[in-house]
């Protein structure tokens, strides 16, 4: 283990060497994050995994090119299929068959993509402001996020527009967020994943209504209502579309509900989780 919180336990997965933290005990639970600069499972997840430990075994991995897992030399083939295939293959590698997934934002629409492809390999899902609709055009929030150019006051702003509440940014996780995004080749490494023109990459990201309407899961979705980079209305159209599904609303909220709403959103995801089975 480092020193470095972000850094955790690293597996192989087809090559590539994987970033991971785990936590707790019971069913498996897979916490994907979202996909702005400087980001980390650690720093997406570490506000709610100590609760959520105590009913799961937590893994909230380094999804494929971001944080410290390793970042592949194609970096011109990103796809959502390689993307699924990443995680599946962690999946593989821990040997767990079958797992609860919570995705936020870019981490939501990597959730749809692997239950929808491997309806099997998951079992409770949540989805937090959560991306995957092909209607869906690219926000000011959103092209803001992916169109990061590294300075201090850049990364404060950013956090700013994630959160409804600005008192909420400390500037702990400013100056974090931006050390990460400033280390060797990050940024160049960041900029090679959704690059412009950027509307492609949501479609990329998207999964079709067909596809969501035949999702046999439970399905729980939270979002804030002043949400600016992923819009409320996502949730309500993939509320209307997934047949098991129910949709809570965040007044007062922006992107980071697990932030904002923190402990509302434990008391609402935790008994959700716990009563389905694996």
């Amino acid at each position: 283990m480092s020193e470095n919180p972000e850094i955790g336990l690293n597996i192989d997965v087809d090559g590539i060497r994987t970033n991971y933290i785990v936590a707790g005990e019971g069913p498996p639970l897979i916490l994907i994050h979202g996909s702005g600069p400087g980001v980390t499972a650690f720093a997406n997840w570490r506000g709610v995994i100590p609760d959520f430990a105590q009913h799961f075994t937590c893994y909230a991995p380094d999804t494929l090119g971001f944080g410290y897992t390793d970042f592949p030399d194609d970096i011109d083939g990103f796809s959502i299929e390689r993307w699924v295939a990443h995680l599946v293959g962690f999946m593989d590698a821990l040997g767990i068959a079958k797992a609860h997934m919570i995705g936020n934002s870019y981490g939501g629409a990597l959730t749809l993509a692997i239950a929808t492809r491997h309806p099997d390999r998951v079992a409770g899902i949540v989805l937090m402001g959560a991306a995957g609709r092909s209607e869906f055009q690219l926000t000011k929030g959103l092209e803001e996020v992916w169109g990061y150019e590294p300075s201090l006051d850049n990364m404060r702003a950013l956090m700013n527009t994630f959160a409804h509440d600005a008192s909420l940014v400390k500037e702990e996780i400013v100056k974090s967020r931006y050390e990460a995004s400033i280390r060797p080749g990050a940024h160049e490494k960041y900029s090679s994943l959704f690059p412009e023109p950027r509307q492609r990459w949501l479609t990329e990201l998207s999964t079709s209504d067909d596809r969501l309407a035949r999702l046999p899961h439970q399905v729980l979705m939270v979002h804030g209502r002043e949400d600016v980079i992923v819009p409320v209305a996502c949730s309500i159209r993939f509320n209307e579309v997934i047949p098991n599904s129910e949709l809570h609303i965040f007044g007062n909220c922006g992107h980071w509900t697990q932030i904002e709403m923190r402990d509302r959103f434990i008391e609402l995801v935790t008994p959700f989780l716990k009563r389905i089975e694996l």
